[in-house]
């Protein structure tokens, strides 16, 4: 997952890099999401976009589906909803394509987004829920520090009315299914920003 903060960091991405899919808010500083959005299409990108905004006129919604949006989604929205939705046109952008492995690994951990199933040396870990979510956002972005804030966003969502202290108490139960297998020597917290997966002994520890 690759994110931008504003629409003309978000244009010149997409016009240089390869999406399964792309969510577009249409209330971001500079280019707004339809500008993003007519840009893309101007330079032949089709990869599949869904547009959110807090707007829900019809007539807003029509505005971003004639621009070339494929999915429209009006704020706050059900966060089980929009994972179907994107579900969709992930599947939409992969369609004819040859499977793919997905899996996420560190040492000998893997993890099957596709499943939700992780191993450490093949012993399924019996992670639930989020748990599985916040250890997958660790492994994809291994060797490097993840801010509490863009987990609690990947995870939560924008939206949520959960408590951002969560975070700590489901760290710490990952650590204690890691210890199993010394693999909880791997997750390191740096102090005042998040946390870090790595077997780097140079890297906060």
């Amino acid at each position: 997952m690759s994110q931008a903060f504003d629409g003309d960091e978000g244009l010149e991405r997409v016009l240089k890099e390869d999406f399964d899919v792309i969510i577009l808010d249409v209330m971001m500083p500079g280019l707004d999401g339809y500008e993003v959005l007519e840009h893309m299409r101007i330079a032949k990108v089709d990869t599949p976009v869904l547009m959110l905004t807090a707007l829900g006129q019809n007539a807003d919604q029509l505005k971003g589906l004639r621009a070339g949006a494929d999915d429209y989604l009006s704020k706050p929205f059900d966060l089980d909803v929009f994972q179907a939705r994107l579900d969709v046109l992930v599947r939409r952008s992969r369609k004819g394509e040859l499977p793919q492995d997905r899996s996420l690994k560190f040492l000998d951990m893997v993890l099957n987004p596709d499943t939700r199933v992780a191993k450490i040396a093949g012993n399924k870990l019996d992670l639930h829920g989020k748990q599985f979510d916040l250890l997958m956002c660790l492994v994809d972005s291994k060797n490097t520090i993840v801010p509490k804030a863009r987990m609690f966003q990947r995870v939560w969502g924008f939206y949520s009315g959960t408590e951002f202290s969560v975070i700590e108490v489901y760290i710490s139960q990952i650590r204690k299914l890691l210890h199993k297998y010394d693999y909880d020597k791997y997750l390191k917290t740096v102090r005042g920003v998040g946390y870090i997966l790595t077997d780097d002994s140079e890297l906060y520890g």
